[in-house]
């Protein structure tokens, strides 16, 4: 990988886990990015020449103790996470913005997640035009554990000023009220909940929900029938590893899934944090069968801040996506942004990596990947989730 260009945003570099691309209606190619923390919502910038991104609009957030870590863009539609800090604030939910105007953001509807146990939506899938999958609470479901707030919900936006829910799941005993006994928890340094974290649907398999539920681990739903959700798949590596399945990232014409942790821990605490090959030939029963390459331990861990797996690409079935069967590409906090050919799923090979220099006044004393996107061009564009901003690469794999 070859580096491009660097944008810092005006200083304002902390990013989140939302980047996606719009092809405008003029031609040019807007990169749309949530930031990780206040005072900033999101930002656009004219991707256009990857070698001189301009940032055309930056927006502010209403208070500090919000912020928006997630959006997607379908056309000229944008749908932005908000999640707030303590169960009980506002605002706590969505916002579904007409981008038509890209240097103008136009706000549609805002659906309203908050309530006495809910902070909000922490992650937001929307690729059809109509729905969003997302993580969030909501005002009426009371967790047994407070870690426990945000489950799967279902919301169709087909009419975008009119948002509302059509299904939802949540992880049995973690709701109050619920037959099923609380789940085992895993031990209160490596506790992060039983919740969803990223909930994928794909139009090859729309009847499907390839859910992240972090101490949860990877979850497969039937959601053909929205107001009866079922479970088709559980599989869990927690415990005896530290927990936080982020993505279950389906390569539907090899019967593969792949799965990632996510590192939490600063030094590597909860180490390790991989990138996992599972193989799904047998819906029923999901069976992992290699990891990914992780960095050299040596090399990272006590670098600064995270360190280990996060986020992927996700094959988006978008026209400015990249989409492979076989080569994936993650982010890995300190450990940089990492390229896999997965042709053989025994044993994947890592043939690229790029890891930027530590960003002056970095708070973790290195570099924080967050997520990364790659465009149908293969170029790609990472973020740092501090102050880094963002960095555009060149790939050739």
């Amino acid at each position: 990988m070859k580096l491009l260009s660097h944008h810092e945003l005006e200083g304002f570099g902390g990013l989140g886990e939302g980047i996606a691309i719009q092809l405008a209606d003029d031609g040019r190619r807007i990169l749309w990015m949530a930031h990780e923390a206040a005072p900033k919502d999101f930002s656009g910038v004219d991707v256009s020449d990857p070698r001189n991104p301009r940032l055309i609009v930056q927006t502010e957030l209403p208070h500090m103790k919000v912020r928006a870590n997630s959006l997607d863009v379908v056309g000229n539609l944008m749908v932005v996470a908000r999640q707030v800090k303590e169960a009980g604030l506002k605002p706590a939910g969505f916002d579904v913005f007409d981008i038509s105007k890209p240097e103008a953001p136009r706000l549609l509807s805002h659906f309203d997640c908050s309530g006495p146990w809910s902070r909000g939506v922490h992650a937001v899938w929307f690729v059809d035009g109509k729905t969003v999958h997302m993580a969030s609470g909501a005002p009426d479901f009371q967790p047994r554990n407070p870690k426990d707030d945000q489950f799967y919900r279902i919301v169709d936006v087909s009419d975008p000023t009119k948002p509302r829910e059509v299904g939802r799941w949540w992880y049995p005993g973690t709701r109050e009220g619920d037959d099923a006994p609380s789940p085992g928890r895993l031990p209160a340094l490596f506790d992060n909940g039983f919740r969803a974290h990223n909930t994928n649907v794909f139009p090859q398999r729309p009847d499907r929900a390839y859910v992240g539920y972090i101490d949860g681990g990877a979850i497969v739903l039937d959601i053909s029938d929205l107001s009866d959700i079922r479970l088709v798949s559980h599989w869990n590596h927690s415990p005896p590893f530290n927990g936080f399945t982020h993505t279950v990232l389906p390569l539907f014409d090899r019967d593969l899934w792949v799965v990632t942790d996510e590192a939490v821990k600063n030094d590597a605490t909860d180490w390790p944090k991989l990138v996992w090959m599972v193989d799904a030939r047998l819906e029923s029963n999901p069976v992992p069968i290699s990891t990914f390459p992780a960095p050299p331990y040596e090399t990272f861990a006590k670098r600064g801040g995270f360190s280990g797996a996060h986020n992927l690409h996700e094959n988006l079935p978008l026209p400015c996506s990249f989409q492979s069967q076989t080569h994936l590409v993650g982010t890995f906090f300190n450990a940089g942004v990492r390229v896999y050919d997965a042709t053989n799923p025994y044993q994947v090979e890592e043939v690229a990596y790029f890891v930027p220099a530590t960003p002056p006044l970095a708070p973790r004393g290195a570099i924080q990947l967050n997520d990364v996107y790659v465009d149908e061009r293969r170029v790609i564009y990472t973020v740092d989730r501090y102050n880094g901003g963002l960095y555009i690469l060149e790939a050739n794999f």
